[in-house]
């Protein structure tokens, strides 16, 4: 159910993960001309497109998980615990860049700070999850 607000944060958080497919985790450029001598992507490594596709998929499933809302609130702390891994794997991944020239220079790209926000989005939609359980019990105790 899309008119739910945790649904629409899952939707963005999704969206998000996805979009680190696209964009480039890590850059490495020569000093000299700015030239792009090594691109560090989700596609160069195959746990991690493993964990991002799972990354992606884990919100949609979430989303339609609104009759359960314990199932949603644990998968959606899932997404957390995948979205904190594929982090730490891309951080892993950075450190064990080696083997260019000394006049070369390394930059987070965007889809480096895509994953964050989408762990915004998930803790956003845990706090709906959150609001809509409290509400069913206060409308439970007034009957």
């Amino acid at each position: 159910m899309l008119q739910r607000k945790q649904s629409f944060w899952l939707l963005l958080a999704a969206l998000f993960n996805a979009g680190v497919l696209y964009f480039d985790l890590y850059r490495v450029t020569s000093n000299g001309n700015h030239e792009v001598i090594y691109r560090l992507r989700v596609p160069n490594d195959a746990f991690s497109m493993l964990l991002m596709l799972f990354i992606v998929v884990l919100p949609f499933i979430t989303i339609f998980m609104f009759k359960d809302r314990k199932r949603q609130s644990l998968l959606a702390y899932a997404s957390i615990g995948a979205v904190t891994a594929f982090v730490a794997n891309m951080l892993r991944n950075v450190s064990n860049l080696t083997g260019f020239p000394a006049m070369s220079e390394g930059n987070y790209w965007i889809g480096s700070v895509l994953p964050v926000f989408a762990l915004v989005f998930i803790i956003l939609a845990i706090l709906g999850i959150r609001h809509d359980d409290r509400l069913v019990k206060s409308m439970d105790r007034l009957r």
